[in-house]
């Protein structure tokens, strides 16, 4: 007897069909799991592995306040440190997912235009524009945040669906 559930207007959607296609995408799915919980424990851990006088500053009611002191060389090796993380760990999921090395390499390639001008962009308004907090925190939630990958992935999605067609 086979196994069918009903999904309103498009029908029946046989459930072996499903569960064979989740069984032969597993390695894929722990893979994906597997970073998801490392993107969670460099969350979990950020203020044990990385200096950041900015995680407290962005708690707070920031709007009017001056940019905390910082150690600049400390503050770009943490950042630095954090955002080669989530680039590491954001290139093994995008490998593990469309096994192309075409695509890390373009993606490499992204991550690192992103770094300089992230960086730069972080530095430049840190120094030069002290009432620049709602860019700061934009430009720094890029830096330390995999918001990267989150647009990569259904990006090269699409250019795969399109390259089969």
């Amino acid at each position: 007897m086979e196994l069918s559930l009903f999904c309103g207007l498009s029908g029946l959607i046989n459930s072996q069909n499903m569960l064979s296609k989740i069984l032969e995408h597993k390695t894929k799915i722990i893979t994906a799991i597997f970073v998801v919980l490392c993107f969670g424990l460099v969350r979990a851990f950020e203020n044990q592995l990385f200096y950041d006088p900015f995680l407290v500053y962005f708690e707070s009611d920031f709007k009017n306040l001056p940019f905390p002191d910082v150690d600049f060389f400390s503050l770009f090796l943490g950042l630095f440190l954090r955002y080669f993380l989530n680039t590491i760990l954001s290139l093994f999921l995008i490998y593990s997912l469309f096994k192309d090395i075409e695509m890390v390499k373009f993606s490499t390639f992204l991550y690192v235009f992103f770094l300089f001008l992230l960086f730069g962009m972080f530095f430049i308004i840190l120094k030069f524009y002290p009432d620049g907090n709602w860019i700061l925190f934009y430009v720094r939630r890029f830096i330390i945040q995999p918001i990267f990958v989150l647009l990569f992935i259904p990006a090269f999605y699409y250019q795969q669906q399109n390259l089969k067609k």
